[in-house]
């Protein structure tokens, strides 16, 4: 049996770090900033999706001396000329509803923001940067869909509850199973992308 490779993911969130190992399966073995001993802050100012995710993937590779790979995700709506875009996770706070990375705020914050609006067509955009071998490389999955006008389902996490892919027939991710939703979602392209990427190297 292969031994499944390791690769680092800037992260310590628990969910994107459980739906990237549902994603890239058994052949590999996907490792968090904690598993490194890495808990500070890895900065974000960038001003794009990409920015970031190779802004985080760089600061690790430089302070640990290791390969890794690091995300970005934005929701763009629409109606709000793009936002909250790069600052997706922190929407709420910015608008004076609840803390920075407070899911329920940002919904809340999102649907008032959108009680006039005449579209709802938004999408999810996600990019990975890959650090490795002195070379950087990105990767991109974006999913298309419609902000629901409440919050639905018990999965998911983040914009979850609000957002419905168009290819799931009015289901919110939040409504679907784990693997329906990385079947279909912005993450799971951008991994897969990652994945075909890696098998593809390591068959030169």
């Amino acid at each position: 049996m292969a031994v499944p490779r390791e690769l680092i993911m800037a992260t310590n969130n628990a969910h994107k770090l459980e739906e990237i190992r549902q994603i890239l399966g058994d052949a590999f073995s996907i490792k968090s900033l904690s598993d490194i001993g890495c808990y500070e802050d890895i900065p974000e100012t960038a001003d794009t999706l990409e920015g970031n995710a190779l802004q985080k993937a760089l600061y690790i590779h430089e302070h640990y001396g290791v390969d890794c790979f690091a995300d970005d995700t934005g929701l763009e709506v629409d109606a709000l000329d793009g936002a909250p875009g790069v600052f997706t996770a922190r929407f709420g706070a910015m608008n004076g509803y609840g803390e920075s990375h407070d899911a329920n705020a940002n919904i809340q914050c999102l649907l008032d923001k959108l009680k006039e609006a005449t579209t709802r067509k938004a999408r999810f955009r996600t990019v990975i940067a890959l650090v490795q071998n002195g070379t950087e490389k990105l990767f991109e999955g974006i999913v298309e869909g419609n902000i629901l006008t409440q919050p639905v389902g018990e999965g998911g996490f983040g914009y979850d509850p609000v957002f419905a892919p168009v290819e799931a027939d009015g289901l919110a991710f939040a409504q679907m199973s784990a693997e329906a939703k990385n079947a279909i979602s912005h993450r799971g392209r951008a991994t897969k992308k990652l994945a075909e990427f890696l098998a593809t190297e390591s068959n030169n």
